[in-house]
């Protein structure tokens, strides 16, 4: 790397280090541009130079992780599921989860960071919603192209919502865990085996999901916890 580039990239580097501690002290949508730009000690024009809009300030890294995933599927060896290759890109993804449950503390203030100031910010989720669709768009097309589909062929967008629901999904509910702080050190544990669940529903197909009436779904996993317990007792002796 020359002396030009490595210029850039520090500078880049410390224009985004600035907005993200200015972020974490005082909420996304109270930090303007001009204020990260005094603060970094750049022109506000230089800010602009690196990041075109405030929230990529914010999203740079993270957003990442989508192209990632649709790189990982559209280098699957040939003759593997789509299914298959995003399970494993999806699992073999821990990142701060499986810091945090190693009991790395400041990833888990870094991952309580994330998710409270997207939660307080209408800019920041509405960004998120546009990188999910984004990549949900590229996974269609990726799909689209390798299989030959028509122009009206719905088949690869169904599938790409699919998968990428999934995506959506854990995402929610990790949000919801950690701004309730319950049992951080469980969530990588947890979200694997929601993820898992999740896939196999879409491998099994929809063709029985929800087929019966909300008591008759209610009594069956009743009935599956009481056989749990019943299992459990049975393995202990009791």
């Amino acid at each position: 790397m020359g002396l030009r580039e490595l210029k850039k990239q520090q500078t880049r580097q410390l224009i985004a280090e600035t907005a993200w501690r200015l972020f974490a002290e005082r909420g996304f949508d109270r930090v303007t541009v001009a204020e990260i730009a005094r603060v970094a000690q750049v022109a506000e024009a230089t800010v602009f130079n690196y990041f075109r809009t405030k929230e990529d300030l914010f999203y740079w890294r993270l957003e990442a992780y989508g192209s990632r995933l649709v790189d990982a599927i559209g280098r699957r060896e040939a003759g593997e599921p789509v299914l298959a290759a995003f399970r494993r890109f999806l699992l073999d993804s821990g990142g701060l989860l499986l810091k945090v449950q190693a009991g790395d503390h400041a990833a888990l203030e870094q991952l309580r960071t994330v998710n409270r100031l997207i939660a307080a910010s209408p800019a920041l989720q509405a960004r998120e919603r546009q990188a999910l669709a984004r990549n949900t768009d590229a996974l269609a097309e990726l799909l689209a192209a390798e299989t030959g589909a028509a122009g009206g062929d719905v088949r690869p967008k169904v599938v790409a919502n699919a998968l990428m629901g999934v995506q959506r999904a854990l995402i929610d509910d990790v949000r919801r865990r950690v701004l309730a702080d319950d049992e951080p050190d469980r969530l990588a544990a947890d979200v694997r085996g929601l993820a898992e669940d999740a896939l196999a529903l879409l491998e099994r197909g929809l063709g029985d999901y929800a087929g019966g009436r909300a008591g008759d779904r209610a009594g069956d996993r009743a009935g599956d916890r009481a056989g749990d317990r019943a299992g459990a007792a049975g393995a202990s002796g009791r």
